[in-house]
């Protein structure tokens, strides 16, 4: 298949995977590169030497392209942007903030540049600041998430009417009917996260992997709107998190409740109680961790399957 996304990235299938932290290193990103989707590195929980490195082993590890995301509020953003040049990534997804303080400068070098936006509004500035696409992420998807709530379903023909830049939709997508659901709301190709976690090259913990296949329906839910929102397993921290929220608690007593290092502590490290378990809802549908190929194989398979019977219809 080519459209205006496998045309933007130079790749097979219209679909690429969550740069999301403390899960996708460069193991996960090359499979899915390997397999014809884009891989992306997550480097908001990385260190700048830790990214040079996994920039250095995806680039050994895959010839296809791979793509970095960057959250645009970490602290060390002019160290990993410098390094993203150094190595001559081509690709980079920028997340959580202004798109027009860095977009021109990784334009300027030649790179291609996605921001994640969670409203129509914010997709009309990222395309202002000169962006080569967005990801309109709803309400469904797993880690930090928009405030206005609003779902994929809403999201993606309200950005698709607000911009003429390719649109990528995200949230609540980990099959491939899903995948086209997305595409008849109008989207040009999906990211997809919570599914890549539950992955064998994903460098998430492999108890949170477990809890992933194991979360019901209703077992996620936002949290944190005072802080920076963001979707949760429902365990130990989270209700910790959901009581003083119910007691009005400032942003000052959820920031101590939170800690330091507690999506580490969760994701990367396994601790099922304490720890911050970020995953999407769409977790209800993944009952099973396999190959990051399997994965990509299977979603395009059932999305020209599930298009080809809704044409019969």
């Amino acid at each position: 298949m080519q459209n205006r996304i496998t045309n933007l990235f130079g790749i097979e299938y219209p679909i690429n995977q969550a740069g999301m932290i403390w899960c996708s290193g460069w193991k996960l990103a090359s499979a899915v590169s390997n397999a014809g989707a884009l891989g992306i590195i997550g480097s908001g929980s990385m260190y700048p030497d830790i990214l040079r490195e996994h920039i250095r082993k995806c680039k050994a590890a895959t010839e296809k392209p791979f793509a970095v995301n960057i959250p645009l509020l970490y602290p060390d953003i002019d160290k990993h942007i410098q390094i993203i040049i150094d190595e001559g990534v081509k690709i980079v997804f920028t997340s959580a903030g202004n798109p027009q303080t860095w977009t021109s400068i990784l334009k300027e070098k030649g790179i291609t540049v996605v921001h994640v936006v969670s409203s129509a509004l914010f997709a009309q500035k990222s395309e202002i600041a000169g962006v080569d696409a967005v990801v309109a992420e709803g309400f469904e998807a797993g880690g930090h998430n928009g405030r206005e709530e609003t779902t994929t379903m809403i999201l993606i023909p309200l950005v698709k009417n607000a911009v003429k830049i390719p649109v990528i939709a995200a949230g609540g997508i980990a099959n491939g009917k899903s995948m086209l659901a997305a595409f008849v709301v109008g989207a040009d190709g999906v990211q997809i996260g919570t599914r890549f976690v539950a992955s064998i090259e994903s460098s998430a913990h492999d108890s949170f992997k477990k809890i992933i296949t194991e979360t019901p329906e209703g077992g996620t839910m936002l949290a944190m709107k005072k802080v920076i929102p963001v979707r949760l397993i429902k365990n130990k921290f989270f209700n910790q998190i959901n009581e003083a929220e119910q007691k009005g608690a400032s942003i000052d007593e959820l920031k101590n409740i939170l800690g330091r290092a507690r999506a580490k502590h969760g994701m990367f490290e396994g601790d099922l109680e304490e720890g911050e378990l970020e995953i999407g809802q769409v977790s209800a549908q993944v009952h099973e961790i396999k190959p990051a190929a399997e994965i990509v194989k299977n979603i395009w398979e059932e999305f020209l399957a599930t298009k080809k019977s809704v044409a019969e219809l």
